[in-house]
């Protein structure tokens, strides 16, 4: 699977998250962005795989170029010889054949520019893509560390909350009975005896 569309559904599974309030937080669903890194550590072999097969293919191109060289020196050396063995034209044919051959060692070399060039541009860009792939799952690894610790976090202060003891309840007290003043009572002792010697 391509390497572009597994990160764009790891973006998408993040904007898709339930963000929590006040917090740069958000929920998403684990086993779905486990299961796009593990496509990505499937597909990430597939791009190195591609950029053996570019290096593989630069090597043919330059090994192509050294035959196309090798073939254009041994024809300019044999064009040379055969037009230093005329005596009336010896100067032209070395000039000739030296034209031939610079000739050939340019080409050749442009041969071999052309394809560095090609081979570096196609690995700084798979560079490219592959740092940005990596640091796309890094950060989603970090977020998924993150959300289970806070949720660990939440059940340990849930089991603490129900293993604390419940408050003590108050018991109501009784306001005390008031007594009567003791002046009342001896008011209501001189009462009681008047009436009886009355």
């Amino acid at each position: 699977m391509d390497i572009q569309h597994l990160v764009d559904r790891l973006e998408d599974l993040i904007d898709e998250g339930r963000h929590l309030p006040m917090s740069k937080f958000t929920v998403i669903d684990e086993e779905r962005a486990l299961e796009i890194i593990d496509q990505m550590r499937i597909s990430i072999p597939e791009q190195i795989e591609k950029a053996t097969r570019v290096v593989n293919q630069r090597d043919r191109l330059i090994a192509q170029a050294n035959e196309e060289a090798t073939r254009m020196l041994d024809l300019a050396r044999q064009k040379s010889d055969e037009l230093v063995h005329r005596d009336a034209i010896v100067q032209t044919a070395q000039h000739r054949a030296e034209n031939i051959l610079n000739q050939a060692r340019q080409e050749a070399a442009a041969i071999r520019d052309e394809a560095d060039s090609y081979v570096m541009d196609v690995l700084k860009e798979l560079e490219s893509h592959l740092l940005r792939t990596l640091t796309i799952v890094r950060n989603g690894v970090t977020k998924i560390a993150q959300d289970r610790d806070i949720r660990a976090q939440a059940a340990a202060q849930a089991q603490v909350m129900q293993a604390a003891p419940p408050p003590p309840t108050a018991v109501p007290v009784q306001p005390p009975v008031p007594s009567a003043p003791k002046a009342l009572k001896v008011e209501k002792e001189e009462l009681v005896d008047a009436g009886s010697s009355d």
